[in-house]
């Protein structure tokens, strides 16, 4: 479980960007988070995921207070508990599609042929098996989306945070991405929350909220 206990976050200069934003979100469930550009929306993943300092407030997942972990406890449990899913990908072009997928299994001191293991099969539950061996500049944008998925839930996270995860890709692709991923994410009980401005990706989540000043609103 993700809880969000009234994070408070404030520009550079010091004018608050948003205040009081309380979430909770169990096992299986994914929520969209959507709101005006310039909303914050982005800087509240990096504070939910140890990227950004907060302002005030506190966060939890899965019991674990993460506002008292030190540097590089919370960079250890990112590491082993987070998955991360962005608009431009992320995928390096100079590691094969298994190597890439295998990548969190690697930084967490997994085998080669363990994570290499995981990563085909991760592969193939994507519809991706047979392209294991392939680079990144032979694939499309929607193909390419779906090995950051497999990335993003090789270790088997417990929280998967996306940032606008289809925004480069045209519509009918980002439906079969979008699809995809709340299906892994409820399949092995872990927590999303997506930022989005699409109104297609929203529809797919459990919940929409919209971000403002003073914290979090039912958005449909």
């Amino acid at each position: 479980m993700l809880e969000v206990l009234d994070l408070a976050k404030s520009h550079v200069a010091g004018r608050p960007l948003f205040a009081g934003v309380c979430l909770r979100v169990t096992p299986g469930e994914v929520v969209a988070i959507v709101g005006e550009s310039g909303s914050g929306k982005s800087t509240l993943l990096n504070c939910v995921a140890g990227l950004e300092p907060l302002d005030g407030g506190g966060l939890r997942l899965d019991g674990i207070d993460l506002t008292t972990l030190g540097e590089d406890e919370f960079a250890h449990l990112r590491r082993e508990k987070y998955g991360f899913v962005f608009q431009a990908f992320h995928v390096l072009p100079h590691l094969t599609l298994a190597q890439n997928v295998a990548l969190p299994l690697w930084l967490l001191g997994q085998s080669e042929r363990a994570a290499d293991a995981s990563a085909r099969t991760m592969l193939a539950g994507v519809g991706l098996a047979e392209r294991a061996a392939d680079w990144p500049r032979t694939l499309s944008g929607g193909e390419l989306q779906r090995v950051a998925i497999a990335r993003a839930l090789v270790h088997a996270p417990r929280l998967v945070l996306a940032d606008e995860p289809t925004g480069n890709l045209d519509p009918e692709l980002a439906g079969g991405v979008l699809d995809l991923l709340c299906e892994r994410v409820r399949e092995a009980g872990a927590v999303a929350v997506i930022v989005t401005h699409s109104a297609q990706a929203a529809s797919r989540a459990d919940r929409v909220l919209r971000l403002t000043r003073d914290g979090l609103v039912g958005a449909g």
